[in-house]
């Protein structure tokens, strides 16, 4: 969080605060605002001396592509980033409490934050069991023998801190556990924010941000507060303090955990030779390239012929394709040996970047007099080789101690010589009798010195300008050769970063658009290409061009879902009249037939697998869903009546009261404004041919509708009534009145209505019971709907155990469904993993199910519940998340149907005393002014 210091006339003091109508609130102090706010306060230590190619970046900001292949278009993700993801979670840890979580910018501490305990008027500092070897270079906590031990932590007063312990004085304050290990200091220190401490921290009479240190406010504001050890069984502690750590936590054997390609442009095998273990990031390489195994290639450029050894670094570095210094003789070639690193630093004043080097191995803090090392040798051996005296490279006064941080190194010239000079220092070139004079000559810089002089703001304009071309290639050759598969519209921002071509670059990109809609459907489909077209025209600044085709966006996906499921069948809202005999005064006559028909249907609440049976990803990709029908309050909440009357026309009533004539149903035409009460039964009697048939050539139609649920449930309601309506209009004029047929005609009817929508809310109303069902694109679009036949003792156990409960929160589906189908369309590759993984509980859940695991599901539905959350942030609110939490001590899971942001949820408890337990809770609370529905299973 950050505060920004001083006001303007238009900035608010960000301690002033407002009420619903705008006027101040003058009498809420400083103290107020801040006790509410959760606080990040990362502490990024001083130079890294043991990583010093980090330094120029900052060690908190070194690439770590862990998830990487969620997100490949995307940047790729830093330390930074995951350290932010996992603070963010222990916001819930401090429940409605202001709060400081503290942590260290050189440690990933993989572990469930939101998940901490923290007692009350205290704070936590956040340890770990482990072994002695590795706590001797870390922190230590002495914590006291008395514990409360919970199920995946434990909780003790903190007595000591002992900073690089030896193993004596381990032993001599007792910090040594029970099975060996010690408690490791992960620098993580979580804190409420009481008001003593704000006020100790912000003081009133002082303008905020002053001059005083921080860390000394904190410390005064904790005052005589305990200050306990809350040991996380479960933490995973990466320490990224050296190379070789760093290097280790990249080449982890998961291939699904570390990306190790992602934004980069690489050459064929055939004409480089890149190791697969190699971890290449915001990088080109030229072909005729050559990089070893378990090396790191960040932000770089590398031309044709440069080797790169095993285990080595290479970060910032753009080496031109031609290397010409004016040296007579063979072509130059640049080599990097195996363990070592290279790195590229602008300084302010320079036009020349500094190339810098050293060993993996080496660290710049050990003395040339105590085993100090550089290119993995020892000094010694170093200046002997090369011909170098010490007083050359520390021939300042004041040098306290040499070594690799202040040694005068590094020089100041041409590129190629420089490199020719790097590889001089290294041992691989074969020029040294004219390197030795000519780096004697050069001016100098030691690491030391480098370190004052960095141009950062030339490091992030070099560091964008490189990913924009990154991202411009790939896009180009996406929209040149590919099939549009790319997150387009991620690599348009990446692309405009540049600022003085990127608009530029993106404008180039649509003269190309022709070519693209000239594209097979089959193979490119027309959505895709004109959300490409809309996302180019937005990247242009060209918004209202952008809105002018984003209609297209969704008629293209309204024909392609029609197209995929008409495919094969015969067209009944198209088919035409029989003929038939006139009369004497010329008008038509069919007999009179009275008919009347009668549809009830239960709603259908979802476990999961949601969004996987929507267009167009259903019509692209597999689906799965696991959903039940039930009943709620003892009856078929879902209904219709259909009778044929003796006067013409169509006659229409919805169970609030309101009514429509059609004098003419031929007229009916889409598309149907948003506020039309009737478009369901509009679109019902075109999907159906019914405005086609010979029936309202001799009669009329009167045509009841009813839903008993709350507008906004998100149990499929809407869906349900379709396909009420059309079963029950089939059956009036005697056609194919199947489930399938049924469930086929109401997927093209939403697209109609222009509500868009899948297939799991009419299958999971239409087929009784609790059922597995499966989509397989292709034309036609099949649908495999199986049965789960579930035992008497679990349909019992089931019906005991889950609560369903309308949360009084309304929220429309297709609101959300727009949004999500639109990042599905530009290849957000972080939905398409979600709904991958959505579909793929849906499995899962269907074995629990057949094993009668019920405790299964609930974890099944926990899991759906976070995945629908980052699918859509506001599937929540504040309200829902507090039911949860409520109702969290007694489930085993829970998540809202549908598509979330209210309606109905489903609170799946541990057993049958804690949910009759929870619903007494619920009733009795006065913070929760929800109705708890009783509901059966229809299994009929």
């Amino acid at each position: 969080m950050g505060l920004k210091e001083g006001n303007t006339d238009n900035d608010r003091s960000p301690f002033s605060a407002s009420s619903e109508n705008g006027n101040s609130e003058p009498h809420l102090s400083k103290g107020d605002i801040l006790a509410k706010k959760h606080i990040l306060l990362l502490h990024a230590g001083g130079d890294s001396k043991r990583v010093p190619w980090a330094n120029p970046m900052g060690k908190v900001f070194l690439p770590l592509p862990y998830l990487a292949a969620d997100d490949p278009d995307g940047p790729v993700p830093l330390l930074f980033d995951h350290i932010l993801a996992i603070a963010s979670c222990s916001r819930q840890a401090f429940k409605n409490e202001g709060g400081i979580f503290i942590m260290t910018g050189d440690v990933l501490p993989c572990f469930d934050a939101s998940s901490l305990t923290l007692p009350e008027d205290s704070s936590c500092i956040i340890t770990v069991p482990i072994t002695l070897d590795i706590a001797s270079n870390h922190g230590v906590i002495v914590a006291s023998k008395s514990a409360y031990v919970g199920k995946t932590f434990s909780l003790s007063l903190v007595e000591n801190l002992l900073q690089k312990p030896s193993l004596k004085e381990l032993v001599d304050n007792q910090a040594i556990l029970h099975d060996g290990r010690t408690l490791l200091d992960t620098g993580i220190i979580a804190m409420s924010l009481y008001e003593d401490m704000v006020a100790a921290w912000v003081p009133a009479k002082h303008e905020w941000l002053n001059s005083r240190p921080l860390g000394k406010e904190l410390v005064k504001g904790l005052g005589s507060r305990k200050m306990f050890s809350y040991c996380a069984y479960d933490l995973s502690f990466l320490h990224f303090g050296t190379s070789t750590e760093i290097l280790d936590h990249l080449g982890w054997s998961d291939s699904t955990l570390v990306g190790r390609r992602h934004l980069c442009s690489i050459p064929a095998t055939t004409a480089s030779d890149i190791a697969s273990s190699a971890i290449i990031l915001s990088s080109k390489v030229a072909p005729g390239v050559s990089v070893g195994e378990d090396s790191l290639v960040y932000d770089s450029s590398l031309s044709g012929g440069i080797q790169i050894g095993s285990r080595a670094i290479v970060v910032g570095v753009n080496i031109p394709q031609e290397v010409d210094d004016g040296t007579a003789g063979d072509s130059f070639r640049f080599i990097l040996p195996d363990r070592h690193c290279l790195w590229e630093v602008p300084l302010v004043g320079h036009s020349e970047r500094v190339i810098v080097y050293c060993g993996l191995h080496d660290n710049p803090k050990i003395s040339y007099s105590k085993g100090g090392t550089f290119c993995e040798k020892p000094w010694k051996n170093v200046l002997l080789d090369l011909g170098i005296h010490e007083d050359e490279l520390w021939s300042a006064s004041g040098v306290q101690e040499k070594c690799l941080w202040n040694a005068k190194i590094f020089p100041i010239s041409s590129y190629p010589k420089m490199l020719r000079l790097t590889m001089w220092w290294m041992g691989v070139g074969n020029d040294g009798n004219s390197m030795l004079p000519f780096w004697r000559s050069c001016q100098r810089i030691s690491l030391e010195e480098l370190h004052r002089s960095i141009d950062f703001s030339q490091i992030c304009l070099s560091s964008s300008n490189h990913q924009a071309d990154l991202a411009a290639g790939i896009a180009r050759a996406c929209v040149n050769y590919g099939l549009l598969g790319r997150n387009l519209s991620q690599l348009f921002e990446e692309i405009l970063q540049k600022e003085v071509t990127g608009v530029k670059i993106c404008k180039d990109f649509l003269d190309l658009c022709p070519n693209l809609e000239a594209q097979n459907s089959r193979v490119l489909p027309q959505s895709r290409i004109y959300q490409v077209i809309v996302d180019l025209l937005q990247a242009c600044g060209e918004e209202t061009k952008a809105a002018s085709i984003e209609h297209k966006v969704w008629a293209a996906v309204a024909d392609e879902t029609a197209s995929a499921v008409k495919y094969g069948f015969e067209d009944s809202s198209k088919s035409t009249l029989p003929s038939v005999s006139a009369s004497t005064d010329g008008s038509t006559n069919f007999p009179f037939s009275a008919r009347k028909t009668r549809v009830e249907l239960p709603v259908r609440v979802d476990f999961v697998g949601g969004w996987s049976d929507t267009p167009p990803w259903s019509l692209e990709r597999s689906g799965c869903v696991l959903n039940m029908a039930i009943s709620l309050e003892g009856s078929l909440p879902i209904g219709t009546t259909v009778e044929t009357t003796s006067n013409a026309g169509v006659h229409i009533f919805d169970d609030d009261g309101n009514q429509l004539f059609i004098e003419d149903p031929k007229s009916i035409a889409p598309p149907f404004d948003h506020d039309d009460y009737f478009r369901l039964v509009k679109a019902a009697l075109l999907v159906s041919g019914v405005v086609h048939h010979k029936i309202v050539q001799s009669s009329g139609l009167q045509i009841r509708t009813w839903a008993k649920v709350p507008r906004g449930s998100g149990l499929g309601t809407s869906s349900i009534l379709a396909a009420a309506v059309v079963k029950g209009l089939l059956q009036i004029i005697e056609g194919d009145d199947s489930n399938e047929n049924v469930a086929r005609l109401v997927l093209v009817l939403e697209q109609i209505m222009g509500t868009g929508g899948g297939w799991q809310d009419q299958i999971g109303g239409l087929y009784p019971g609790i059922k597995f069902t499966s989509s397989f694109p292709g034309l036609p679009l099949r649908l495999q709907v199986i049965p789960l036949v579930a035992s008497l003792q679990l349909v019992s156990e089931l019906e005991q155990r889950l609560l369903v409960v309308f949360t009084g929160q309304v929220r429309l589906a297709n609101q959300v469904l727009q949004k999500v189908v639109t990042r599905y369309l530009r290849r957000d590759n972080l939905l398409i993993s979600s709904i991958k993984r959505l579909a793929e509980l849906a499995k899962i859940g269907r074995e629990a199910f057949m094993n009668c695991d019920i405790d299964e599901l609930g974890q099944i539905m926990l899991e759906a519940w976070r995945l629908h959350q980052e699918l859509d942030p506001y599937c929540s609110n504040e309200f829902v998340d507090r039911l949860f939490e409520f109702a969290d001590p007694f489930c085993c899971g829970y998540k809202l149907v549908g598509a979330g942001g209210g309606g109905f949820a489903l609170l799946l408890a541990k057993n049958g005393k804690a949910a009759k337990e929870l619903k007494e809770s619920l009733q009795t609370s006065s913070s929760f002014d929800v109705k708890i529905y009783s509901w059966n299973i229809c299994l009929e």
